[in-house]
């Protein structure tokens, strides 16, 4: 777990005061991210695991995601998450890593997702009281609850889907063999 005793950096030496260095002041996305990143740990879903390359760099990171039901169930799909200066005015952008045969993330990893639409038509885009825990759960979601076949971004997985399930469900396993295993 990350915590804020934990990202400040201690000085060998605490009883010294230190002196105020105004070119290392914390960004408000940094500050942010610092209780979202502790809410994160505490919040989030047993498929899925963040992971912190660099404790000092919370602005990047990547989540695993593993299914435990539906058709992506026993897969690995690895999304990496970047965290722009201007957050929480603007969203996080999100790739995903691993290869899969989805209707709402192509094979480039894109992922179409509202929640992380600056704008979207269903009114449930970004706003800047979203957390990054709602974009976790809202990644999570999309392999169970949230798939959305009528505005595919693989438009190719959502036709298949609609004609032949059986098809759908074979090339996905298929995808889960060659790309999403560990």
């Amino acid at each position: 777990m990350i915590t804020l005793k934990g990202k400040l950096k201690k000085d060998p030496d605490s009883s010294k005061p230190k002196p105020h260095d105004p070119s290392k002041r914390a960004s408000v996305r940094d500050k942010l991210l610092l209780r979202e990143v502790q809410e994160l740990d505490q919040t989030l879903p047993a498929t899925c695991k963040a992971n912190f390359d660099d404790p000092n760099s919370l602005h990047e990171f990547t989540l695993l995601i593993t299914p435990d039901e539906g058709y992506w169930c026993g897969g690995h799909f690895y999304f990496e998450i970047s965290v722009p200066e201007e957050y929480n005015m603007i969203p996080p952008k999100v790739k995903c890593l691993t290869k899969l045969w989805h209707p709402n993330i192509n094979e480039e990893g894109d992922v179409c997702l509202s929640i992380l639409r600056q704008s979207s038509i269903d009114g449930l885009g970004w706003a800047p009281t979203r957390k990054l825990k709602d974009i976790v759960w809202g990644l999570n979601s999309l392999f169970t609850d949230l798939l959305n076949f009528d505005d595919p971004l693989n438009r190719e997985a959502a036709e298949m889907y609609s004609k032949d399930k059986e098809a759908f469900a074979h090339k996905v396993k298929q995808y889960l063999t060659q790309y999403a295993k560990r």
